[in-house]
């Protein structure tokens, strides 16, 4: 085994991950809901980058802002279908529907494009990097720079612009933001709307790395779920650092071990991190 190419391989598929939670890091952190149809809406992501690639002839770069929008849209029709359960806090509501949204989702995308894999290749997925035995391609690269630059502006914008302090606002206390004054009902439709478009934006960057598939948001949402809360449930920075720690353990284990054990190794890890430090790896820092 060669363990540096392991190390990098862990890297890539750590900012994979990480890229593919933030949305929902924000969702937890602002509305504290958890959308269970966030794995969909990554396959979304990941079909619509192709459709316009394959089927109306858009450039990777014109397909994705494609796929940012369209996440955006189911995004904010989601929260708007659902949006008095949200204000109630209706939580028994809210993962049913968005567990029924996902299975729909999943229906429609096979009625749609089929319920054979699709391949993505991209100009950035042909080109490959190497130095001696280690090599990425372009693709990688771009995953590592994507993640980096979405949470970097995540985070300034959270903490210093006054959208932020309208998010963290909400986040806090809902009804007190709202007696000040605050448009909380505007605030959830804007971080549904984002939640749909970082996870589809999450989807146009890494769908090119494996096939896509309908059923590749499933596997999807349960390693989402393990990053966000092992990053502490809202944390930024949590979930940046629990999505790398997640991918090189993934990677290591994966060529140590058997692939076909890593999810159950990692919800192990999750329990065992749950159990010494009940906050998350970063609890605290947001």
């Amino acid at each position: 085994m060669n363990l540096s190419q392991q190390l990098i391989n862990g890297l890539v598929l750590g900012h994979a991950y990480a890229l593919v939670a933030i949305g929902w890091t924000v969702l937890l952190g602002v509305a504290r809901l958890v959308n269970f149809g966030h794995g969909q809406m990554y396959m979304l992501g990941a079909f619509m980058t192709w459709f316009g690639i394959s089927g109306l002839g858009l450039p990777y770069l014109v397909a994705i802002p494609l796929a940012i929008a369209t996440g955006a849209v189911v995004g904010y029709l989601l929260q708007r279908v659902m949006l008095q359960a949200t204000m109630e806090q209706n939580l028994v509501s809210i993962m049913i529907m968005t567990l029924g949204f996902g299975h729909v989702l999943h229906g429609a995308a096979a009625l749609v494009f089929g319920s054979t894999g699709q391949i993505l290749d991209t100009p950035l997925s042909q080109k490959e990097f190497t130095y001696g035995d280690l090599w990425l391609t372009g693709q990688d690269l771009a995953i590592v720079l994507a993640a980096i630059g979405v949470f970097v502006v995540l985070k300034l914008v959270l903490e210093r612009t006054r959208v932020g302090r309208l998010v963290r606002m909400v986040a806090e206390d809902p009804k007190l933001a709202e007696l000040a004054g605050v448009n909380v009902r505007r605030v959830y439709l804007g971080v549904f709307a984002f939640e749909g478009a970082a996870v589809a934006f999450a989807g146009a960057m890494v769908g090119p790395r494996t096939p896509i598939l309908t059923s590749m948001g499933f596997e999807e949402v349960i390693m989402t779920f393990v990053v966000v809360v092992l990053g502490g449930i809202g944390s930024v920075f949590g979930s940046y650092v629990a999505g790398i720690a997640l991918g090189v353990f993934t990677a290591l284990f994966g060529a140590l071990v058997s692939p076909a054990y890593t999810t159950a190794a990692a919800f192990l890890v999750l329990i065992a991190v749950l159990v010494l430090r009940p906050g998350g790896l970063a609890a605290g820092a947001r």
